[in-house]
């Protein structure tokens, strides 16, 4: 029996595990953009030194963590489950997020950030794979989207406490929100099972025979490379390897745009409370595009929803460097959200749709793994750009390139069955299977 993407793999219902995965990664979202939000606060530090080129390298540092969270999270989650993974994701991000309130000097700051980057790519292939498979079919792009839009409300969240809070008090403040994770760990102990079953597998025929198919046999391949041979062979290689350029290409966008855009709208002649209302309009269309796209993606259509959602990206970030008045402006930094946020959301969906339940964890790990290069990447590829060339409309255009290559990476992928829980991988022919 071939499994319909989307079909549940776990005892949760979809939607408890719609509403925890949102508001985990509203969390993560806050945190996700909370360095973009202090970054003029830390320009103007009066000890700390801080320059633009420093700025990109704090996002960097945040970024170059998260492959090490994102691979190993999402192999722990296919070999342990995703309830204790996700467990001590959630502690993890919290003691980092609460050393950066406390941090007293650049270089401890700096630590802290990298720390928490560890914490962030572990908890989104969790949250992405575990909600994907409480999702009801006719429902799984809607349902994955929505718990997803968790990470444009946490950057909503971060802008209007920032414009509330800075530049008055100290930015290291608004870290401490980061004891909030530590509240949300009996909840998900509590609502997320701790064992993945694929449900399109042949019922077991009695008690003894379920208890056996929960337990991982030792001939079966769980450990990581392993899992990355089967990601990498003849059946999936060629959208394994699309996915991660994509996720690539798409994290440049995300990453660069949490660090840069208040600082850029800033250069541009706003103040600092005006540039974090962009931020907001940035993180609102992410929310409603993602929405969107996710109910257009639910009739069949992800790959089209998300080339359009690259190009759009690129129109918005081209939008927003000319002068416009500033109620386009608002609405071309809202359509930038869904660009960015949007359609790294739909790629993960993608991903998910595209490998039954016993590979997803480890394809989502691995893509957001590798596609990490584009987020330590993105904040120092535009602190470059800023910084060799004067113009302050160069940040905006430093975007368009990674959005027009992603268009083409995903339009490069091609229609395939995906197989059954039982067929080996490399057989028949190649995912995804949603166009």
């Amino acid at each position: 029996m071939n499994p319909t993407p989307g079909t549940p793999t776990t005892g949760a219902r979809p939607g408890p595990a719609v509403a925890l995965g949102l508001v985990i990664l509203c969390i993560e979202g806050y945190d996700l953009f909370i360095l973009g939000a202090v970054g003029p606060s830390l320009l103007s530090h009066p000890d700390w030194d801080v320059t633009k080129s420093t700025l990109g390298l704090l996002g960097s540092l945040t970024a170059l963590g998260m492959p090490l969270g994102s691979i190993a999270a999402g192999w722990a989650g296919d070999h342990y489950g995703r309830r204790l993974p996700m467990v001590i994701s959630l502690a993890w991000l919290s003691v980092s997020m609460l050393l950066s309130a406390g941090a007293g000097d650049l270089t401890l700051f700096a630590a802290t950030r990298f720390l928490t980057g560890m914490g962030i790519g572990a908890l989104i292939p969790l949250v992405t794979a575990y909600v994907s498979e409480a999702a009801t079919p006719a429902r799984h792009s809607l349902q994955v989207g929505t718990a997803t839009t968790g990470l444009a409300i946490g950057g909503i969240l971060t802008g209007v406490v920032g414009r509330t809070l800075l530049p008055e008090w100290d930015f290291r403040t608004l870290f401490l929100f980061g004891a909030i994770p530590l509240v949300l760990i009996p909840v998900v102990w509590r609502l997320v099972p701790a064992v993945v079953r694929d449900r399109t597998a042949q019922a077991p025929h009695d008690a003894a025979e379920a208890e056996a198919a929960a337990i991982p046999s030792a001939a079966e391949p769980h450990d990581s490379a392993n899992r990355l041979r089967q990601l990498l062979a003849p059946q999936y290689r060629r959208s394994t390897l699309l996915f991660w350029a994509a996720t690539f290409a798409g994290l440049v966008i995300v990453y660069g745009a949490s660090t840069w855009l208040p600082t850029l709208m800033v250069d541009s002649g706003y103040d600092l409370g005006s540039s974090l209302e962009f931020s907001i309009a940035f993180n609102v269309g992410a929310v409603i595009g993602t929405i969107g796209a996710a109910l257009v993606a639910d009739r069949g259509l992800l790959k089209a929803a998300t080339i359009v959602s690259f190009l759009l990206a690129a129109v918005a970030m081209i939008t927003l460097s000319t002068p416009q008045p500033r109620p386009l402006l608002l609405v071309a930094s809202a359509v930038a959200g869904f660009g960015a946020l949007g359609t790294q959301a739909l790629v993960n969906i993608y991903v998910a749709h595209a490998h039954p339940a016993r590979l997803r964890g480890t394809a989502l790990g691995f893509s957001l793994g590798v596609g990490r290069v584009g987020a330590i990447v993105g904040p120092s590829y535009l602190a470059a750009v800023t910084v060799l060339i004067s113009s302050s409309q160069a940040g905006f255009y430093a975007f368009v390139v990674p959005a027009l290559l992603g268009a083409v990476l995903i339009g490069l992928l091609r229609p395939g069955r995906r197989p059954s829980a039982t067929e080996p991988a490399g057989a028949h022919s190649e995912a995804p299977v949603v166009q």
